[in-house]
């Protein structure tokens, strides 16, 4: 089944060049064959003057004669010739050849024979008194078969091969590719390097398979987070619902409700928030964003939240402007500035950079917090992740923030990291620039 399209384009050529060589070996032999041709055609003059020539030598020069004459017209028309009398016996060697000329003539009557299958003939002179017969070494079939000519035969066979190959193959890739796929496996694509409409059919295909993991694999993250971290905040909750029916210290039962459903609310709108991430780039905003005035509006909108203790210094420098969603790269900054705000001490300041520099744009965010060890580094962007669990949670956070931040960066073909910067932690988000025709000026605030 995987190969009936390569055996029909390849069979399809293979009938056209058979027919197309056929049509022109038709063609080059229908004066040889045709016994009702023009007589103004070549051949039937020539076999006419040999015919006169074999008569005249063989009356004036006898059999001698006749054979180098004979001898003489085979090396010209690659046949065997003979001439006969009335009767049908053969001149030279008395041979009787009356039957061979009668199935020569029924063999040319048949309408069931093609011409250049039954080249022989035997033909009369006018006054009926001799027969010539011309018998060609071989037919037009043979002239196919001979030797010389195989190599045209097989390069038109590995051509035909190629082409059915080149038309076949990229098909039977994509089908390939589609049936993985519908076997659950999201990775696989069709791999072509083509310019095509077959090599857009692959290019298109590897889009909406692109397309459907992301939306696969962020419905899948979803219901694994929410079923692995649901489990214990709603335990708690139980809990503190069984002690509240109890009637002992209902107030803080109460209070521990209250607490693990905002929680859960807060967890659930930042699930979401993280799957938008992740979801359809189709309903993602494009736009010049100026991540001078975003950074700005985010540090102003945070200075509440640091309250009086702990002081936002920001800087600018360079031409801050970047293309892409301005909601998801607002929600990304707003995260980090956010957890360093978290965890820097009183009376320290967390410090805030945006530069521009070799078509990048570079924003460093640093706490004078504790820092966290090196080996938690690579993980701080996992969902769910956190250095300590118990100082996570009092402070009201569910480990989504960093990993919301990391999936809307490399959405726009960014990367984010974190060092320590000892004492704290420095989290460095890097982003392709766009070129403005102004450069923005210089900001710096504290």
């Amino acid at each position: 089944m995987k190969s009936l399209l390569f055996a029909k384009v390849l069979l399809w050529f293979l009938i056209t060049s058979a027919i197309t060589i056929t049509a022109v070996a038709i063609t080059a032999i229908i004066g040889f064959n045709s016994e009702r041709q023009n007589a103004q055609t070549p051949f039937p003059i020539l076999v006419r003057v040999q015919m006169r020539e074999a008569r005249y030598a063989f009356e004036n020069g006898g059999k001698q004669a006749l054979a180098e004459t004979l001898s003489r017209f085979k090396s010209v028309v690659q046949a065997d010739m003979a001439l006969a009398d009335a009767d049908g016996r053969d001149v030279i060697t008395g041979e009787d050849r009356s039957k061979e000329i009668s199935d020569i003539a029924e063999r040319r009557r048949s309408p069931f024979v093609l011409p250049f299958l039954r080249p022989s003939f035997a033909r009369q002179t006018q006054d009926g008194k001799y027969w010539f017969i011309v018998i060609p070494h071989q037919n037009a079939v043979g002239w196919f078969l001979e030797w010389q000519h195989i190599w045209i035969f097989a390069m038109i066979i590995l051509m035909c091969w190629g082409l059915a190959y080149h038309l076949s193959s990229p098909i039977r890739k994509l089908q390939s590719a589609v049936e993985q796929f519908g076997r659950g496996d999201l990775a696989s694509r069709a791999v072509s390097k083509r310019r095509d409409e077959l090599g857009g059919l692959a290019r298109t295909f590897n889009q909406m398979a692109d397309r459907i993991q992301t939306l696969v694999t962020a419905e899948r993250r979803l219901l694994m987070d929410i079923s692995h971290e649901l489990r214990s905040p709603l335990a708690r909750l139980a809990v503190a619902v069984e002690l509240a029916r109890g009637g002992a210290d209902r107030d803080v039962s109460l209070d521990r409700i209250q607490k693990e459903a905002d929680r859960i609310n807060a967890m659930v709108g930042e699930l979401l928030e993280i799957t938008r991430a992740e979801g359809d780039p189709g309903h993602r905003k494009h736009e010049t964003i100026s991540l001078a005035e975003l950074i700005a509006e985010i540090v102003e909108d945070n200075r509440l939240e640091a309250g009086p203790h702990t002081s936002i210094a920001l800087k600018i420098n360079g031409d801050c402007t970047v293309e892409g969603d301005p909601e998801l790269l607002r929600r990304a900054v707003e995260n980090v500035v956010r957890n360093a705000i978290r965890y820097s001490p009183a009376g320290q300041a967390v410090e805030v950079d945006c530069a521009s520099s070799d078509g990048r744009v570079h924003i460093t965010v640093c706490d004078r917090g504790p820092g966290v060890p090196e080996s938690s580094l690579p993980l701080l962007f996992e969902p769910f992740y956190r250095v300590d669990s118990d100082r996570n949670r009092n402070s009201g956070g569910v480990g989504l923030g960093l990993a919301i931040a990391r999936r809307s960066v490399e959405i726009h073909r960014g990367s984010i990291t974190a060092k320590n910067g000892n004492p704290g932690l420095c989290v460095e988000i890097d982003l392709p620039a766009v070129a403005v025709p102004k450069s923005a000026p210089v900001l710096a605030t504290a």
